[in-house]
C-alpha cells in the first residue's frame, strides 16, 4: 500500500509540474535541415522527430557550425568554440579547455542525474572526458566518428566494453535504461546519435526501404540556379543517409514512448537538432552548401523543442538562433543556476518559446567558421566568406550578391567579420597565423594528462598519437584509425603526455598481429622510465568490410578486431614528455597493427 501511495504521489507531482523538469537532448550527426519530412522532404518519413516540432516549438532559422566538435562545444557552453580551445575535430584539437563549464556541470550541481549515450567528441581523456564535464554516466565513444556500426566496442565510464547490434539501437537502449532507473529524480539525458555520419552502414531492414527508391528531390535542383557551383550527388549515399535518419527516427520514437509510459512526458523538455549540414550533396530545400561550408546549407539545422507543460504545441519562432543559445536556454527553462562566470555569446531563448511574437527581441549577428572561412548571418542577410552579401529572405539559395545595391550593410558586416576574426584569433584570408580551425591532421600540442586518481584509466587511441618513421595511419581520417606499417626499429608511435601522479602503471596494448609476425620485442619509454615486453600471441583478425551497406570513403579505415595484451608495469614520475612505443627486434615483416595504449594507475 505504501508503495502504491508513493507512486501516486510521484505521478501527481509529475502531472502538476511540481518537480524540476527532466531534460532529454537528441543530437543528430551530419543530418541536414532537409533530411526530415517536417521540413518538406517527401522521400523520408520522420514522424517521431516531427512530433517534437508539432507538439512544441520549431525554429525557422537555427544555425550551428559547419562541423561536429565546434557545434557540440558551443551547445555545451553557450560560447563560441574558438574561445574554448576547440580548433578541429581530431588529434586533440577538439578538446574544450578544462576551465570551461558545461550546462551538465550546472545541472549536476543542481541535483540532476546526468548521462550521455553516444558520440561526445570534445575530448577523450581526463579532464576533457564527459565524466569530467558534468556527466555521471557515459556510454559511447569520446572521439569523432566511429568506424564500426555493428557490434562495436564502446566505452562505459572509462572502460571498453563489447556491444551487440546496431550502434544507434544499442545506445538508445542504454539511454532508455538510464531514464527507467532515474524516473523518480530530475535527470538530464543527452543522446548524441552517430548517424547519418558515415560509414554508410545501416540495418538491412532500413536499407531495404531505400536501396531501389527513386530520388526525386535532388541537390542539383537548386544548384542549377547558381553559377559555377559543382554538385555531385551520390544517389546511393543519399539513400543510405535517409535510411539512417529513419532508423534514428524510430529510436527517437522509443525514447518518446518511454517518457509517455513512465508518465514523464508532460514535464520533460525534449530538444532535437543536428550538428552541421548534410554530409554530402542532397536535397536541402534550395540552400547552398553542405557540411564543412559556412554557407546557409552547411550551417542551418532543425531545432525542435517540446515541453507540454510550458510550451504551446505548434509554436513557431522566426528570429534567428544558434547552438550558442541552447545552454543559456536550458538553464533558464529548468531554473538551474549557471556555473562559471565567463561571458556568454548565446542568448536565453525562453522568452521566444513562451511568446513567439515577442516584438522586443533585439536583432543580432551569428558567426560561423571553419578552415579559415567566416560568414555572418543577420535576421535577413548573410555575408559569405568571399564577401558577397545576400538577402536571405528574397534569395535563400544565395544566387544573387547584392553588395553593390546595399554597400552600407556590406561594409558593416565586413567590419563585423574582421573584428570577430581578430577576437577569435582567426587569420584573415591570405594572412599568417592560425587561420583555420587547426593545422589539418597535426596533433594538438596540448599534452594528454595521465594518472588522475579520480579517473585512473587513461586510454590513448591512435587518433591522439603521432606515427613516426615509416609507421602510418590505417586511413587519412584519424578518428577511427589505427597504426599500421610498423616494420622497422626506427618506426614509433608517440603521444605527448603529462603524468600528474607518481605511481605504478599497468600498460596494455590493443593489437592485431599475424602468426608469422609473432615475437617482436616492444619498448615503452617515457622520460627515464622504460618497459619492455614481447608480442607472444598472434591475433590475425580479418578486415570487416561486410558490415558496410556501401563502400566507405577512402579516407576512412576499414576496421578489424583487436586483442588486449599486457606489456607490463612501469613506475612513472610527474612531468611532461613523449610516450614512445618502438620495436627493438622484429623477426617478421611487421610488429603489429596498434589500436590503442592504455595506462592504468594502480
Amino acid at each position: 500500500m505504501r508503495l502504491i501511495l508513493a507512486c501516486l504521489i510521484l505521478l501527481a507531482c509529475r502531472l502538476s509540474g511540481a518537480t524540476q523538469p527532466n531534460v532529454v537532448v537528441l543530437l543528430a550527426d551530419d543530418a541536414g535541415w532537409g533530411d526530415y519530412s517536417f521540413n518538406g522532404n517527401r522521400q523520408i518519413a520522420t514522424p517521431n522527430i516531427d512530433s517534437i516540432a508539432k507538439g512544441g516549438v520549431h525554429f525557422e532559422r537555427f544555425f550551428v557550425q559547419p562541423v561536429c566538435s565546434p557545434t557540440r562545444s558551443e551547445f555545451l557552453t553557450g560560447r563560441y568554440h574558438r574561445r574554448l580551445g576547440v580548433y578541429g575535430v581530431s588529434t586533440g584539437q577538439e578538446r574544450m579547455n578544462p576551465d570551461e563549464k558545461t550546462f551538465a556541470d550546472s545541472f549536476k550541481a543542481a541535483g540532476y542525474v546526468t548521462g550521455i549515450f553516444g558520440k561526445w567528441h570534445n575530448g577523450s581523456q581526463w579532464p576533457y572526458h564527459p565524466l569530467a564535464r558534468g556527466f555521471e554516466t557515459f556510454w559511447g565513444y569520446t572521439s569523432g566518428h566511429w568506424g564500426e556500426y555493428f557490434d562495436a566496442p564502446l566505452e562505459h565510464n572509462g572502460v571498453m566494453k563489447s556491444s551487440q547490434g546496431y550502434i544507434v539501437d544499442v545506445l538508445t537502449e542504454k539511454a532508455l535504461q538510464f531514464i527507467e532507473r532515474n524516473q523518480s529524480k530530475p535527470f538530464l539525458c543527452f543522446v548524441p546519435f552517430t548517424t547519418p555520419h558515415s560509414p554508410w552502414s545501416v540495418p538491412a531492414s532500413d536499407w531495404a526501404r531505400f536501396k531501389d527508391k527513386p530520388i526525386a528531390q535532388t541537390a542539383t535542383q537548386a544548384a542549377n540556379e547558381r553559377v559555377n557551383e559543382r554538385v555531385n550527388e551520390r544517389v546511393n549515399e543519399t539513400r543510405c543517409a535517409l535510411a539512417m535518419v529513419e532508423n534514428q527516427d524510430r529510436n527517437v520514437g522509443r525514447i518518446l514512448a518511454k517518457l509517455k509510459e513512465l508518465h514523464l512526458e508532460n514535464d520533460t523538455i525534449v530538444v532535437y537538432f543536428s550538428d552541421n549540414g548534410p554530409n554530402g550533396h542532397r536535397w536541402t530545400g534550395g540552400m547552398k552548401g553542405t557540411k564543412g561550408s559556412t554557407d546557409e546549407g552547411g550551417v542551418r539545422s532543425p531545432l525542435f523543442i517540446r515541453w507540454p507543460a510550458q510550451i504551446a504545441a505548434g509554436t513557431r519562432v522566426k528570429p534567428i538562433a544558434g547552438a550558442i543559445d541552447l545552454a543559456p536556454t536550458l538553464h533558464a527553462l529548468a531554473g538551474v543556476k549557471r556555473l562559471g562566470d565567463k561571458p556568454l555569446d548565446g542568448r536565453d531563448l525562453s522568452p521566444l518559446l513562451k511568446n513567439a511574437t515577442d516584438a522586443d527581441w533585439a536583432p543580432r549577428q551569428i558567426f560561423q567558421t571553419w578552415g579559415g572561412n567566416v560568414s555572418v548571418r543577420t535576421e535577413t542577410h548573410r555575408l559569405d566568406n568571399a564577401g558577397d552579401l545576400f538577402d536571405m529572405d528574397a534569395d535563400p539559395g544565395q544566387t544573387k550578391p547584392i553588395q553593390a545595391s546595399q554597400p552600407e550593410l556590406a561594409r558593416e558586416l565586413t567590419a563585423a567579420v574582421v573584428a570577430w576574426r581578430r577576437e577569435m584569433g582567426i587569420a584573415a584570408p591570405g594572412g599568417k597565423g592560425k587561420g583555420g580551425n587547426g593545422p589539418g591532421g597535426a596533433v594538438d600540442p596540448r599534452p594528454i594528462a595521465v594518472g588522475y586518481r579520480e579517473f585512473p584509466i587513461t586510454i590513448l587511441p591512435a587518433r591522439d598519437g603521432e606515427p613516426r618513421g615509416g609507421m602510418r595511419r590505417s586511413a587519412a581520417a584519424p578518428n577511427s584509425s589505427y597504426f599500421v606499417h610498423w616494420t622497422k626499429p626506427t618506426d614509433a608511435a608517440v603521444w605527448n603526455i603529462e603524468v600528474v601522479t607518481t605511481g605504478m602503471y599497468v600498460v596494455t596494448l590493443d593489437y592485431a598481429c599475424a602468426a608469422a609476425d609473432v615475437g617482436s620485442q616492444i619498448e615503452f619509454s617515457l622520460g627515464g622510465a622504460r618497459l619492455r615486453g614481447k608480442v607472444s600471441e598472434a591475433f590475425d583478425s580479418p578486415l570487416k568490410p561486410e558490415q558496410d551497406t556501401l563502400p566507405r570513403p577512402s579516407a576512412e579505415s576499414v576496421m578489424r578486431d583487436f586483442r588486449t595484451m599486457t606489456l607490463g608495469e612501469v613506475r612513472l614520475e610527474p612531468g611532461k614528455g613523449e610516450l614512445k612505443l618502438r620495436a627493438t627486434d622484429i623477426p617478421g615483416k611487421s610488429v603489429m597493427d596498434l589500436r590503442r595504449v592504455t595506462l592504468t594507475l594502480k
